[in-house]
């Protein structure tokens, strides 16, 4: 779908979707559009009893007085309540609705808003932007789509006055929502598609767009000493792959900001098999990967100025006779030894490595890593926050916020001592799991022992990596989660 910012014009033609504010008059396009139809608007309004609350939606069909073959009102709620999100799921509603009245063109009036804390060119570039991930499809698998399957809406235009300012805004918006896509279409992958290796050939194909890739094969990771990392994958026929981007965009010799992703392309559980119902949706446990690779395509495709560095560790787990086996100890990258006591922990000893990798090669000012690491985390926060643990409070604020402006929310968790006790093993220097209790605070403290000091914070992000149910902005299993939240970072506080 093309999604464009256009002159403040009323269509003649296709929808017209005019937003509204609760308790306060009509915007001035509702205005005009309500003169031309000689009050029909502000009638239309009564009979429904359409009051512009969050949610609300009026359809007029064949309005008399204007060109277009439909009407839309689109409640947004109080204007002095009025934020970004509100914006881009009003859009993204209004984008799922047309498309279900078989609706092939559509503007949206994009207003100022008194009271509301955004600019007249922000606005528009955000009900682009939630026009533009509502309109997210992963079909390509279907061989036959009945017509009513289909999307019909292929285009969208925001209407506004503040067109050249609003341009520039969704020029950034629209590279953000290209990471975003790659990260979707990265989960929704079915395993025997994507797997290490051409997980790294999807990364290695992102240098069309600046970033500078290079991949490392279990060979190189061995000369390293990543016998972390390399156990999850020995039971695999796939190689596991690390995989580093890194996108310069700052000054030189900066210290850059680094992401790194659990990228576990399909995770069986190992000698530990996970129970079969469901297991097909452990093609997605690579989402904080996905998160990342997202991330730094938007970085680039913005030219956003910094120095940022993305590592992914890829691996694949499964339970053939050459496996990891429980009682198993492994020597990660930093010398420090792990007892395998469930080969189904495994996304923490494949980040343990990957970590430290990128700690000692890049020495960065911050390091976040993402990973659906527990379902622990599912169990506390549901799908409504991603899991934080961080050794860092300055960091965590930042992600808080960053994660309230893009929508992209956090929910911080403990960490301390008598936790870390939990993973103390007999027999090495720590244990892969610490029992059945705080599962999610347990696997922070594990990764918190590979980060060697540097400024930390961990996203365990099983919850919202992939979804339940469709939502506006996000119709599709894998949400692209993590990439508008660390691109927000970034922009708020590291360029």
């Amino acid at each position: 779908m093309n999604v464009t910012i256009a002159t403040a014009t009323l269509p003649k033609t296709g929808a017209l979707i005019l937003p509204a504010v609760e308790g306060t008059s009509l915007l001035p396009t509702a205005e005009a559009v309500d003169k031309a139809m000689s009050g029909g608007l502000k009638r239309a309004m009564k009979a429904a009893d359409f009051k512009g609350k969050a949610g609300q939606v009026l359809d007029v069909v064949a309005p008399e007085g204007v060109g277009v073959s439909r009407l839309y009102m689109v409640g947004l709620g109080a204007a002095r309540s009025v934020k970004q999100a509100g914006l881009e799921t009003a859009a993204g509603t209004m984008v799922a609705r047309l498309n279900a009245a078989r609706v092939k063109q559509a503007s949206i009036a994009a207003d100022p808003i008194a009271d509301a804390d955004l600019s007249d060119a922000d606005i528009a570039a955000h009900l682009a932007m939630g026009a533009q991930l509502a309109a997210y499809r992963f079909d390509g698998y279907f061989t036959k789509q009945k017509p009513d399957q289909k999307p019909t809406l292929t285009k969208v235009s925001v209407m506004t006055k503040a067109q050249a300012r609003a341009k520039k805004a969704w020029e950034i918006q629209s590279a953000i929502a290209q990471g975003v896509y790659l990260a979707r279409d990265l989960v929704n992958e079915p395993p025997n598609i994507l797997y290490p290796e051409s997980f790294a050939k999807k990364c290695k194909a992102l240098t069309s767009h600046g970033l500078k890739v290079e991949v490392l094969g279990e060979k190189q990771m061995e000369k390293l000493g990543m016998g972390s990392l390399l156990g999850v994958g020995q039971g695999s026929v796939r190689e596991s792959q690390l995989v580093v981007m890194r996108w310069e965009g700052g000054a030189q010799n900066a210290k850059p900001v680094a992401f790194v992703g659990k990228g576990v392309t399909f995770d069986t559980g190992g000698i530990s098999l996970k129970p079969g119902a469901g297991m097909e949706d452990m093609k997605g446990d690579m989402g904080g990967a996905a998160a990342v690779t997202g991330t730094m395509l938007a970085l680039a495709a913005r030219k956003a100025k910094v120095n940022a560095v993305g590592v992914l560790g890829l691996v694949e787990n499964m339970p053939d006779a050459g496996a990891q086996r429980p009682g198993d100890i492994v020597t990660s990258m930093s010398g420090q030894t792990i007892e395998i006591q469930n080969t189904d922990a495994e996304g923490r000893l494949v980040l343990a490595d990957a970590l430290w990798y990128t700690q000692d090669r890049f020495k960065p000012r911050i390091m976040i890593d993402l990973a659906t690491l527990t379902g622990a985390i599912l169990v506390a926060l549901g799908e409504e926050h991603a899991g934080l643990f961080s050794d860092n409070d300055k960091l965590s604020e930042q992600l808080a916020e960053a994660g309230k402006a893009s929508g992209e929310t956090v929910w911080r968790l403990p960490m301390g001592d008598a936790y870390d006790k939990l993973i103390k093993s007999k027999f090495a220097d720590m244990r892969n799991i610490g029992g059945r209790n705080a599962g999610s605070i347990t696997a922070a403290q594990f990764l918190n022992r590979f980060t060697n000091g540097v400024p930390w914070a961990h996203l365990d992000i099983a919850g919202t990596a992939w979804q339940s149910g469709a939502k506006p902005t996000s119709p599709s299993w894998g949400t692209g989660w993590g990439v508008r939240l660390l691109n927000r970072l970034v922009a708020d506080n590291f360029e």
